[in-house]
């Protein structure tokens, strides 16, 4: 239970540091996606069940945040699919071994594509911006900048994981 109030907090905190601090990271139109960090986190301590439902509960509060802005639903289904596919990775024998290494921001790049050109190719359907567009800016290029964010925590936990605490 503590847990779960732990990863509740946490998740409440990277909302509003998303919709906040993040707006302020941005370079052109590509902005930081910490809660797919956390989300991709979460799937590989606690597995797939767990990081669907976080990507779904951090997807739906930044839709009803977001209000009018977008596709109410749209970043839950996006979220959801990421956590899904992230959930696949989860291995309780190996959880600090892949959070610690150079796995963990392939894992979030991955997941950030997915995630990323699921939700831009549908948001932009109609707006004029092409199919390769959306792949290269928001999918690829999002995603890399969302995967060097990974660097921090997987540096983080490889030093603590060395030290041995």
């Amino acid at each position: 239970m503590q847990r779960v109030l732990s990863y509740i907090l946490v998740s409440l905190l990277l909302v509003v540091v998303q919709t906040t601090v993040c707006k302020f990271l941005t370079i052109g139109t590509i902005e930081p996606d910490i809660l797919i960090l956390w989300v991709v986190y979460v799937a590989l301590r606690e597995g797939q069940i767990a990081s669907t439902t976080a990507g779904f509960i951090l997807g739906i509060t930044i839709d009803l945040i977001a209000g009018g802005e977008g596709m109410l639903g749209l970043s839950a289904l996006a979220g959801s699919v990421g956590g899904f596919i992230a959930g696949y990775f989860y291995n309780e024998n190996k959880v600090f071994q892949v959070l610690g290494s150079y796995q963990f921001p392939l894992l979030v790049f991955a997941v950030t594509l997915v995630h990323n050109v699921l939700y831009f190719l549908i948001f932009l359907q109609g707006s004029g911006v092409g199919w390769w567009r959306t792949i290269v800016v928001y999918g690829f290029l999002a995603s890399l900048y969302t995967a060097v964010f990974g660097l921090l925590p997987m540096f983080a936990i490889a030093r603590k994981h060395r030290s041995g605490s």
